[in-house]
C-alpha cells in the first residue's frame, strides 16, 4: 500500500521507518526542505522514559497565578481571540485531577517503555550516530515540601515499573560535583534518581534515519506544504499541495501542531495547541553535567551531549502559551541563558554574543490530557500520530511502531485506551 506520511519531525520519520519496514510503498511531505527542522530540531536532548506524567494535574492550578505574575515565570500566557487557545485551556483544566492525571500517567508509561524498547531494537538495527549515552537523570528539588512530593510519587511509578531513588542533597552532589559550582546546588534539597535514563541529539538521528530510509526506498517530498486533503466516500482522495496533487491510498497525519488545520475540515478533532519551548546549546569550557539535571523549581533541563565538535550542554525549558509564532522572544532567551549561568557558572564563556550560545525555539504539540492521538479516525484511510508535547522524541518510536501496526490491520502493543483521535 502507498502511505504517504505528512511530517518529517521524528514521529514521521519514525512512522515512516516502521512502514517501509513493513513493505510498504511510503512518501514523507514536509514543507520544509530538509528534515527534523522544526520542533524536533533542538529540543531538550532527553530521553526520559519514566518522565510522562502530564503537565496537567491536582497541584497545577494553584501555581498558574504566581507563574503568571513573574517576568521569569517557567508559563507565561499571551491571551488571544483564538477559539483553539480558549478550547485547549479549559481542556486542560478539566484534566488536572488526581485521578485524571494518574490514569494518563499510566498509560503514557506503557507507550514509554515500549518506545524505549523500539528505541534499543532499531538501533541494534542501524546503526545512527547521534550522541546518544545513558546518563541517568536527576529531578532536584529546592525545598524540602517538593522533595517529599517527589519521594512519594516514587513509591507510585514503582508499582508501574520505573527504577528510581531519591537521594539526600550530599547524594546528589557526590552523584553530580558540578551541582556544587553554582547557585542550583546551593539552593538544593534533595533529588530524584533514575539511572536509566538516556540522553541524544534528535536532529542529528532524524537525519540518520532519513539516510536509511532513502536506502530503504522511501521517497521524499521536501518543500512541499500541504494545503488541504480531499474527501471522497469517507476516504481522503487526494491532497493538495503548493506542487500540486499528491496522491496515496493511506495519510498518515504527523504534522504536530499543524494536523489540527488539516483535521478540522475533515471533522477530526484534534486538541493540539502549541507550547512554545526554548533551548541553548552550550560548548563546554568548565564544569557540567555528566548526569542530565532537571531543575524542578524552574522546570529548565540540562542535557550533557557529545557532539561532532565536542561536549555541549543543552539546556532547555518554559512553556509560552503564544499561539504559532516561532520568532524568539529575547527576554526568554536571556532568561534562559541566565538561569544556566547562575547553576553551571563556569560551564561555558557567558560573554560571548547570545547567538553564540545557538538560541532556538520549537512548539510542543500540546494535548490537555497531555496524550498524544494514535491511531484510526473517522475516516477510513487517515490515520494520526500526533499531540506529543514535549515527548516526541522519548515516545517516537512507540508510537510510529503503533501506527504502523494500525495501517497495517495489526492489533498494537500497547493499548490505545486515552489516545484515540475524536
Amino acid at each position: 500500500m502507498h502511505v504517504a506520511v505528512l511530517g518529517a519531525g521524528v514521529v514521521g520519520l519514525a512512522t515512516a521507518y516502521y512502514l517501509r519496514r513493513d513493505g510498504h510503498d511510503v512518501t514523507i511531505v514536509d514543507r520544509n526542505d530538509g528534515v527534523a527542522l522544526e520542533t524536533s530540531y533542538a529540543n531538550g536532548a532527553q530521553l526520559a522514559y519514566s518522565y510522562v506524567a502530564p503537565l496537567a494535574g491536582p497541584g497545577v492550578l494553584p501555581k498558574v497565578p504566581p507563574w503568571l505574575m513573574r517576568r521569569d515565570s517557567p508559563l507565561r500566557f499571551y491571551p488571544a481571540f483564538d477559539r483553539r487557545q480558549w478550547s485547549w485551556l479549559w481542556g486542560f483544566v478539566r484534566a488536572c485531577t488526581r485521578e485524571a492525571s494518574e490514569r494518563t500517567t499510566r498509560r503514557m508509561l506503557a507507550l514509554s517503555f515500549y518506545s524505549r524498547a523500539m528505541m534499543h531494537a532499531l538501533l541494534e538495527d542501524e546503526k545512527i550516530e547521534f550522541g546518544h549515552a545513558r546518563t541517568g537523570k536527576l529531578i532536584v528539588h529546592s525545598d524540602r515540601a517538593s522533595f517529599e512530593g517527589a519521594r512519594r510519587l516514587v513509591d507510585y511509578q514503582r508499582t508501574l515499573g520505573s527504577e528510581q531513588s531519591a537521594l539526600s542533597r550530599e547524594e546528589c552532589l557526590a552523584l553530580e560535583p558540578a551541582l556544587a559550582d553554582g547557585a542550583l546546588g546551593a539552593r538544593l534539597a534533595g533529588g530524584i534518581f533514575t539511572p536509566g535514563e538516556e540522553v541524544g541529539d534528535c536532529y542529528r538521528f532524524c537525519v540518520g534515519l532519513e539516510h536509511r530510509l532513502q536506502r530503504l526506498g522511501v521517497r521524499f517530498a521536501l518543500s512541499t506544504d500541504v494545503e488541504r486533503l480531499v474527501v471522497a466516500r469517507r476516504r481522503v482522495a487526494r491532497a493538495d499541495t503548493a506542487s500540486g496533487p499528491l496522491h496515496a491510498e493511506a495519510y498518515v497525519l504527523a504534522l504536530g501542531t499543524q494536523s489540527p488545520w488539516l483535521s478540522d475540515p475533515l471533522r477530526i478533532r484534534l486538541p493540539i495547541y502549541p507550547l512554545k519551548g526554548y533551548s541553548l546549546t552550550l560548548p563546554l569550557r568548565g564544569p557540567a553535567p555528566k548526569v542530565s539535571v532537571t531543575d524542578a523549581r524552574r522546570k529548565v533541563v540540562y542535557a550533557p551531549l557529545a557532539t561532532p565538535t565536542g561536549p555541549a550542554l543543552r539546556v532547555a525549558g518554559m512553556a509560552d502559551i503564544a499561539g504559532y509564532g516561532t520568532r524568539p522572544d529575547p527576554a526568554r532567551v536571556a532568561q534562559l541563558a541566565a538561569e544556566t549561568r547562575r547553576a553551571f557558572p563556569r560551564a561555558t564563556d557567558y560573554e560571548v554574543p547570545i547567538a553564540r550560545l545557538s538560541p532556538w525555539t520549537g512548539l510542543r504539540p500540546a494535548t490537555p490530557d497531555g496524550a498524544p492521538r494514535l491511531g484510526r479516525t473517522r475516516l477510513e484511510n487517515v490515520f494520526v500520530n500526533a499531540g506529543h508535547g514535549a515527548l516526541g522524541w522519548t515516545l517516537a518510536l512507540g508510537s510510529g511502531r503503533v501506527v504502523a501496526d494500525i495501517v497495517g490491520g495489526r492489533t498494537p502493543a500497547v493499548s490505545l485506551e486515552g489516545f484515540e483521535a475524536a
